[in-house]
């Protein structure tokens, strides 16, 4: 009797993981099937090649996205990630060149930058008690400012070597650097086919997301989405919470911008780009699970809810214009369909409240 009761308590706790984390799921099973069906279409489908520039096109937005998802567990917005990207790409484009040491201190200085943005929107909301959406276009539109000022037209340069050895496979940075020449060692052959952004992307997981995820402040953040009230009368630190998710929001767009200078080789302050990052961030929080209402999702969700609309956008790359779907290779209509997609994944995200009587059940 006590092992049927184990075993459906075991199956009741599973059944609880896979609806808490179904958004995830269904984010992942999309990624795998679009991006199957790319390289399935692709002529050079599944070649490391093709990864690594996949990859290089994914990552610097798909750290935005990571970066709007810690506001959004809050219940906040900020449109300010874009900008704040935008800003960090061009100071990049002035401070990651030189000498070894030159570099790193430039490398340090635009991701303490990108943390001070996140701190200022952070502090103004909290202190300033300011809806976040309206704070947040305010400083965006500052940060837009600075960037324009660093650079008034798109220049600039970083480190040629520093760039080359962060937008390709793992083995060039061996032979980059003269750890070793030709095939690399055997301790370094499993990891030499993997794109470097793979394993940034590993490293800010394990580094940045996953301690916070497990620290107070940010079991913090997600009570605060649930039900800030509550969160205040259980004595909390709501306010402490809230400053971390916006401050390690502007770490992560901080270290978007700064690969996006090391991809480019240059910066550039385009408005209208650091727009799209922005809008692309809050689809791709909707699409890997996170409510907009705050309270539930994760970081990883977001990743793969970016990949999603990435794969998306591949895809109409590899349509032959000669079949019937020709049409949709028009590199015209792209902005069109990622139009669409935004509007059917914030709508999808936001449906949830109509299907419910009481708005405490979103949070359950």
């Amino acid at each position: 009797m006590n092992d049927q009761r184990l075993k459906d308590l075991r199956l009741n706790d599973l059944r609880l993981r896979l609806a808490h984390n179904s958004g995830l799921l269904i984010a992942i099973g999309l990624f795998v099937l679009l991006y199957g069906t790319y390289s399935a279409l692709h002529p050079r489908g599944g070649s490391v090649d093709l990864l690594v520039q996949n990859t290089n096109e994914s990552f610097a937005l798909a750290l935005v996205a990571m970066a709007q998802t810690l506001p959004v567990l809050t219940g906040g917005l900020d449109l300010s990630v874009g900008p704040q990207m935008t800003l960090i790409d061009c100071l990049a484009s002035e401070l990651v060149r030189g000498s070894p040491g030159s570099i790193a201190a430039g490398i340090a200085l635009c991701l303490l930058a990108g943390m001070l943005c996140g701190f200022v929107n952070g502090c103004i909301i909290v202190y300033g008690r300011l809806q976040p959406i309206i704070v947040t276009l305010a400083t965006g539109a500052i940060h837009t400012g600075i960037a324009l000022i660093i650079r008034p037209t798109p220049g600039g340069i970083v480190d040629a070597d520093l760039s080359w050895v962060m937008t390709n496979a793992f083995a060039e940075m061996g032979m980059t650097y003269g750890w070793w020449s030709g095939d690399p060692p055997a301790w370094a052959a499993p990891l030499a086919v993997i794109p470097m952004p793979v394993v940034l992307m590993l490293a800010v997981i394990l580094l940045i997301w996953l301690p916070f995820r497990r620290s107070v402040t940010g079991r913090t953040c997600y009570a605060i989405g649930s039900a800030e009230a509550a969160a205040y009368m259980s004595g909390l630190p709501i306010a402490r919470a809230r400053i971390t998710a916006y401050t390690l929001g502007g770490l992560l767009a901080g270290c978007g911008g700064l690969y996006l200078a090391l991809q480019t080789g240059s910066g550039n302050a385009d408005t209208a780009q650091a727009a799209a990052y922005t809008l692309n961030s809050i689809a791709a929080v909707v699409i890997g699970g996170t409510s907009l209402y705050g309270g539930s999702g994760g970081a990883i969700g977001s990743i793969f809810g970016f990949l999603v609309l990435r794969s998306i956008s591949f895809i109409f790359r590899v349509i032959d214009a000669d079949s019937p779907l020709g049409w949709l290779a028009n590199p015209l209509l792209t902005p069109f369909f990622e139009g669409v997609i935004l509007v059917v994944a914030v709508s999808l995200g936001a449906a949830r409240v109509f299907r419910v009587k009481n708005r405490l059940n979103l949070f359950g």
